[in-house]
């Protein structure tokens, strides 16, 4: 544009173009009306170092404005030409991503202003943070390219283009904001600059780096002429961030300044390994990000790459490349024999798989993995399966509880059959009542501990043995505790269940017979009678204790048995339903997975 950057009169109505053909003298500003006459000003927006942004209302056709001032009254040298510079560069390029200028000049205290549209809406850093779909995030993006392909066309480069100059409004609009710091191009196509020590980070300032470490592309970093080339990365810089979830050079200004100048290019795929990123957005990222502005594609080359995959258009060939390499990493992984890294196996075989879905490689290998269990669990995977053991501990215990509580029902009964030795029958529920504490404590920690459970059933067996007797009720009791005991803690040690069971039916036997415990049952001609210590039982009243003693073993054992049945075929009945879901969600030439009915590993 050609003309001076001396503005002294004010511009009414849409601006298109200003040169100098339209400024009068400079003390003709002092007479012009104030900017209130104009508008009905209202909250202050926003405030920098030299200017303001206030809310405003245009009474003449009832509609809202931004009004971008300067906070210096009768600003001197040429402060008000790079101020006013902005609106003229805006109002030159006509294009709805740019915000359109309606009117600019002076007020009565020598201020320079310009009046532009009211906005609504977020900034792009701002739906970085909030995690938005990235085809959204992409679509804003190809608008903006668009918009930047214009100010080129119009030999204008915008020099700080980052996620928060760039604003999605309510309905759908994109704007591309403060050309505070855009420039013209000369003849030989760039824009000269001088670089001194950045003051702060995420801000531009004259005097400073002209564009904001991180975005800025290497050679406007180090200070050298820049060309529309310097948009482009910074676009591609925006882009990595859309893509990979973190920003492409630090946060920090002097560690971004650092990192711009010896990794300007990195891949989106090669910082987010976890993330799944399209390779054509890949490829094109990584060319706008070449450290050689020669190379770096034009803003309307990287849109239209950008509409292309959005549109549905791929690279067949070269996702079958990469589907290849994913495969081949994966198999090297497993030949490694690190059970550690079969998720990254899994996640290269799933990458191979995405993005060819006709690779029987790739299919197969994923299939493999899904299918066999490994011969070693990872520790993330033990973990997992740990979490599992706790929560199912926390629910065994709870029944457990329960089911001790059932106990002290039958404290009633005794008192009515007889209570021969109190001290003794004491025991018994002191014991209990210990153990439904424990059960409790397991439910907190979700831990479970052997020793404490055998203990647990062989003193509660010989206790019961001076209630009952050792022949009666207790061997049912036995059975019981069995299958609690395997249920809680010790699945998979059958031969230690049964090796404490028969302790605890040993047990009293022997003290009786070595005259430890007094006698509880005698063989007399041929006759056996039992003739427990705790208990009166030689009366009607302890017959009936004695069946419905045998009556609660028989449900409890039976209603024990049934849960753990009920668990196994819950289990079993998830991986049915997994395993015909997988056969669903494959081609129809796919292997077919199946499921292991029985255990894989003890955790």
């Amino acid at each position: 544009m050609p003309g001076s950057d001396d503005p002294k009169t004010l511009v009414r109505g849409p601006v298109t173009q200003v040169d100098a053909s339209t400024i009068g003298s400079a003390a003709d500003h002092r007479a012009l009306p104030s900017t209130p006459d104009h508008y009905e000003l209202g909250e202050v927006l926003g405030r920098g170092g030299m200017g303001e942004v206030v809310l405003a209302r245009d009474p003449r056709i009832g509609r809202d404005v931004a009004i971008k001032r300067m906070l210096i009254a009768d600003p001197e040298g040429d402060l008000a030409a790079r101020f006013l510079r902005e609106a003229r560069i805006q109002a030159r390029l006509d294009h709805p991503a740019i915000v359109p200028v309606h009117e600019l000049g002076y007020d009565a205290s020598g201020r320079p202003f310009f009046v532009m549209k009211r906005l609504a809406g977020t900034t792009l850093l701002e739906v970085l943070g909030a995690r938005q779909t990235t085809n959204r995030l992409l679509r804003a993006l190809a608008e903006v390219c668009l918009a930047i392909e214009l100010a080129h066309a119009r030999g204008v480069v915008h020099r700080d283009l980052k996620p928060a100059n760039i604003m999605l409004g309510d309905y759908g609009e994109v704007y591309i904001l403060d050309w505070g710091v855009a420039r013209e191009l000369d003849a030989a196509g760039e824009v000269h600059q001088t670089v001194e020590p950045v003051s702060s980070p995420g801000t531009t300032q004259l005097g400073t780096l002209l564009g904001t470490p991180g975005y800025a592309a290497p050679e406007q970093v180090r200070g050298e002429p820049v060309g529309i080339a310097a948009d482009i990365y910074s676009l591609g810089a925006i882009m990595f961030e859309i893509l990979a979830g973190e920003s492409l050079h630090p946060r920090d200004t002097a560690a971004a300044v650092a990192s711009t100048l010896v990794a300007p290019t990195i891949a989106p795929s090669a910082r987010a390994l976890r993330r799944t990123i399209a390779p054509e957005l890949d490829a094109a990222c990584l060319a706008a990000l070449a450290a050689d502005p020669k190379l770096r594609p034009t803003a309307r080359a990287l849109a239209d790459r950008i509409q292309l995959y959005l549109d549905g258009d791929r690279d067949v060939e070269q996702r079958r490349r990469l589907a290849t390499e994913h495969v081949a990493r994966a198999r090297e992984i497993l030949a490694g024999g690190d059970p550690e890294q079969r998720a990254t196996a899994v996640y290269e075989a799933g990458q191979a798989v995405a993005l060819d879905p006709e690779s029987q490689p790739a299919r197969t290998l994923l299939m493999t993995l899904l299918v066999e269990p490994p011969r070693e669990f990872p520790a993330p995977l033990v973990a997992d399966l740990q979490m599992v053991e706790d929560e199912l501990a926390t629910r065994e215990a709870r029944g457990a509880m329960f089911t001790l509580a059932t106990y002290f029902l039958f404290l009633p009964l005794m008192i009515w059959v007889g209570i021969a030795d109190i001290g003794q029958v004491a025991a018994v529920f002191s014991l209990v009542a210990l153990w439904i504490g424990y059960t409790l404590i397991v439910t907190r920690t979700k831990r479970r501990f052997i020793l404490p459970i055998l203990a647990f059933n062989i003193t509660t067996m010989v206790l019961m043995s001076r209630l009952v007797g050792p022949f009666v009720v207790v061997p049912g009791l036995v059975v019981a505790f069995s299958v609690v005991s395997v249920q809680q803690a010790m699945l998979g040690r059958p031969y230690l269940v049964a090796g404490a069971g028969i302790v605890a039916l040993l047990i009293p036997i022997v003290l009786e017979l070595a005259g430890v415990f007094e006698r509880t049952w005698h063989t007399t001609n041929g006759a056996f009678s039992i003739q427990p210590s705790a208990l009166r039982l030689g009366s009607t009243e302890g017959a009936i204790f004695l069946v419905a003693c045998n009556i609660a073993v028989v449900v409890v054992t039976t209603l024990l048995s049934d849960k753990v049945a009920a668990q196994r075929r819950h289990a079993q009945q998830r991986l049915a339903i997994q395993a015909w879901h997988l056969r669903n969600m494959l081609p129809a030439d796919a292997p077919q997975p199946t499921f292991v009915s029985g255990p894989v590993a003890r955790v």
